[in-house]
């Protein structure tokens, strides 16, 4: 029963110094209210004659807003008069367009379009999880109410990496065509892959020249190179204990998809194959094939639904994988953290085996509380005590640093909001030198 078969209890219990029995009259009254409320009941729609379904996007970006539409096919004989809430996850950040606390209505056989605005405050996947329906009656004394109908559609909406790194892709792209040489003259740069011929032009280097061409016509003619396409990169995301660490207002895991997103969009225009494996303690996901452009897309959908697992990182499984699986050389971007305790430990007794086969670089997210508590000088004991470990944290992380350097091992170490283009500079720098 609602409210107002108690207002109409309380109206009528008014009228009772009236009559000539109390008694008589309360129960008159609750026999009258009741009959109305059976009447009202039986002739609100019946909620097993509704059908449900929903239609809209299934993906939206990290900051985008995505629209859900609920529809709701009124299939009794009777007019619909019902409240509905369409609930989904908090972190979907759900805002419908009509709010729960209003009586929508629905004619016999009509079909209810209700949509919903999702501002999703997370990412991965963000599900439906409940779908509530109430109909009243005509005179608005009773309802029926199902709560979580078996019968309704699921729908999950995947929210995809924010990707802000995306505005550093132009400028990166301009340095590569200058490095691919379809910018300047081609040759001018470093390279190893045969390209063309060309007429000779005063200060080209004369270790360029074709002697053989140039004899057959009767000019002289140089090669010209271009950096190596076709390489291969592998992209490891560590997704153990240390990507949970938060670096700002994200975890580290979102700084490394995201350093990985533009890398791989970056190799994709360079014409270089990349492959993209998370793990930790098992395999969390793999992406091959990321060669063309188009790609970008599945591999965004792939690192969507990633968390960060409170395991230690198997770096052996992760070197045995990179090892049985890729067998010709190449680029091995490590996203991890400069954490002396896991790479030392587990990284380092592998690595000699890794580096021997394949060119590994390490790429890291600072984390700023280090920064901020070695930048002002301490003013109490406590932050004194506190200084000195965070000072003797960076110790240790320059000296991983320098053991990784000595076994040949690029390493990038940059604030998070930097990791990715810091990474992209990286990459472009070892592909103007050949060393892919």
């Amino acid at each position: 029963m609602t409210w107002r078969a108690a207002a109409l209890l309380a109206v009528g219990a008014l009228t009772l110094p009236g009559w000539p029995a109390p008694f008589v009259g309360v129960a008159v009254m609750v026999g009258v209210v009741l009959l109305l409320v059976g009447i009202d009941l039986t002739l609100a729609a019946p909620l097993r004659a509704l059908t449900a379904e929903r239609a809209g996007e299934r993906a939206v970006r990290l900051g985008g807003t995505a629209t859900v539409t609920l529809y709701l096919r009124n299939s009794s004989s009777r007019p619909l008069r019902a409240r509905v809430r369409d609930a989904w996850v908090p972190s979907a950040g759900a805002r419908p367009e009509v709010p729960p606390n209003r009586v929508v209505r629905a004619a016999p056989g009509e079909v209810l379009a209700l949509p919903s605005h999702l501002t999703p405050t997370r990412r991965g996947d963000r599900p439906a999880v409940a779908l509530t329906v109430r109909s009243f009656g005509p005179l608005g004394l009773a309802f029926r109410q199902l709560g979580g109908r078996p019968d309704t559609p699921q729908w999950t909406v995947r929210v995809l990496p924010r990707f802000d790194s995306r505005r550093h892709l132009p400028e990166r792209l301009s340095r590569l065509r200058v490095i691919d040489g379809t910018q300047v003259g081609r040759g001018r740069g470093p390279g190893t892959e045969f390209d063309a011929l060309r007429e000779y032009v005063s200060g080209d280097d004369v270790r360029s020249i074709d002697w053989r061409a140039s004899a057959r016509r009767a000019e002289v003619l140089v090669r010209t190179w271009r950096p190596e396409r076709d390489r291969r990169l592998i992209c490891v995301l560590d997704t153990g204990r240390t990507s949970a660490v938060r670096v700002g207002d994200e975890p580290r895991l979102d700084a490394s998809i995201e350093a990985a997103l533009l890398l791989s969009a970056l190799a994709a225009r360079a014409g270089d194959r990349v492959d993209v494996l998370a793990a930790d303690a098992v395999s969390r996901a793999s992406v091959a094939g990321v060669e063309r452009p188009g790609q970008w897309s599945r591999l965004a959908h792939a690192l969507a639904p990633l968390q960060p697992t409170l395991v230690e990182t198997d770096f052996r499984l992760i070197a045995g994988e990179l090892l049985r699986r890729h067998r010709p050389r190449s680029l091995v971007v490590l996203l991890t953290a400069l954490e002396p305790g896991a790479l030392g430990e587990g990284l380092l007794p592998v690595l000699p085996r890794l580096a021997a086969r394949h060119r590994v670089l390490v790429a890291a997210a600072q984390d700023p509380v280090l920064a901020r508590l070695t930048a002002t000088p301490p003013r109490r004991a406590e932050d004194a005590y506190t200084a000195a470990a965070a000072w003797r944290t960076l110790t240790e992380r320059d000296r991983l640093t320098a053991a990784l350097t000595r076994h040949h091992v690029t390493v990038v170490d940059a604030p998070a909001p930097h990791l990715a283009p810091a990474l992209a500079d990286a990459y472009l720098t070892l592909k103007s030198k050949a060393q892919l």
